[in-house]
């Protein structure tokens, strides 16, 4: 069966090949960088790739971008995520494709050879293999910036999203302009909108309303 391993950290890439050779797989590349990952999961169309999320030369989610862009090329591409990180956008791309074998394990909650083998197997014969807690943290509701805002707040907002303006606001509620502009600011606080002469900050309150609706 052949890997392609992609981990920077010298002494865990050649650790990982060692093991996965006496295992009886053929590491037919071991990299280090974001770039040489891509190209080698193209040009070796391994069995199986075994992935860490961040990778020069950027140091974020570079294995992770290559891995998702291999597989766009190579429909079903059998992909294990190990990493101590959980990257939630992309692994929830990754598995979100539907295509062929996926997995994500946390290096510090892989405990002996023999889970991390079964791991690498299972995702090259199209299975998953996914750590509890890589599945808690992407199935954990996200908080948006709405989830701030009081009721009152959120009324005065759908009421901006029409196009009303304050003194329509406050005739709708039957407060004062006052308290509708109190209530604006108090928005515009809580979705991070900061003055700029660049923008118009009622107008992007509205678009985050617009976009979360």
């Amino acid at each position: 069966m052949r890997v392609v391993l992609a981990e920077d950290l010298f002494l865990l890439r050649d650790g990982l090949r060692t093991l996965l050779t006496a295992h009886g797989f053929e590491v037919v590349a071991a990299v280090e960088t974001g770039p040489e990952l891509e190209r080698a999961l193209v040009e070796q169309r391994p069995d199986v790739a075994v992935v860490d999320v961040r990778l020069p030369p950027t140091q974020t989610d570079e294995g992770l971008r290559a891995a998702l862009s291999a597989r766009r090329e190579i429909p079903g591409l059998p992909v294990l995520v190990l990493s101590q990180h959980v990257e939630q956008l992309y692994a929830r791309e990754l598995l979100a494709d539907g295509a062929g074998g996926v997995g994500y394990l946390l290096k510090d909650r892989v405990f002996n050879a023999d889970q991390f083998i079964d791991a690498v197997r299972r995702v090259a014969a199209g299975g998953t293999a996914m750590d509890p807690e890589v599945i808690a943290k992407l199935v954990a509701r996200r908080t948006t910036p709405l989830q701030r805002l009081t009721e009152r707040e959120n009324d005065v907002l759908a009421l901006m999203a029409e196009g009303r303006s304050n003194a329509a606001i406050a005739q709708q509620l039957v407060v004062s302009e006052g308290a509708v502009s109190k209530h604006i600011a108090s928005i515009f606080g809580k979705l991070d909108l900061t003055t700029s002469e660049d923008t118009n900050r009622r107008v992007l309150a509205v678009l985050e309303y617009l976009r979360s609706s």
